[in-house]
């Protein structure tokens, strides 16, 4: 007589066709996560390529105004005070409308944030 081996029993197909769906319900995660990522990434790139061209835009256009200002009121200090007085009237209107300012940002940043 030969002796009988113990085989396992057979798996159920069901329980082989839970463990491929949680396998796959697991990268479609994964790559759900890369995709969120890289896309936050690329948009925070770009966005600090583009604020850091409108800075240097900024302020050539500053010192041109400078220039300009300097040369109709014919002294340097003038025209630069004249931009410099520009902007600290900017920053007064900036501070005295602070609230109505930061909601609209907050709301842009938050659809940023979760766009789809």
């Amino acid at each position: 007589m030969e002796p009988k081996k113990d085989t396992p029993p057979p798996i159920p197909p069901i329980v082989d066709q839970l463990k491929e769906y949680a396998e796959t319900r697991f990268k479609l995660l994964k790559y759900e996560a890369i995709e969120g990522g890289t896309s936050i990434l690329a948009s925070v790139i770009t966005d600090v390529i583009t604020v850091i061209s409108m800075v240097f835009a900024f302020v050539f256009a500053s010192f041109t105004l400078a220039f300009y200002l300097a040369d109709v009121l014919g002294s340097l200090w003038e025209g630069f005070g004249c931009v410099a007085l520009i902007y600290l009237l900017i920053a007064i209107v900036i501070k005295l409308n602070k609230e109505r300012i930061e909601k609209p940002l907050i709301n842009i940043f938050i659809q940023k944030i979760f766009k789809k």
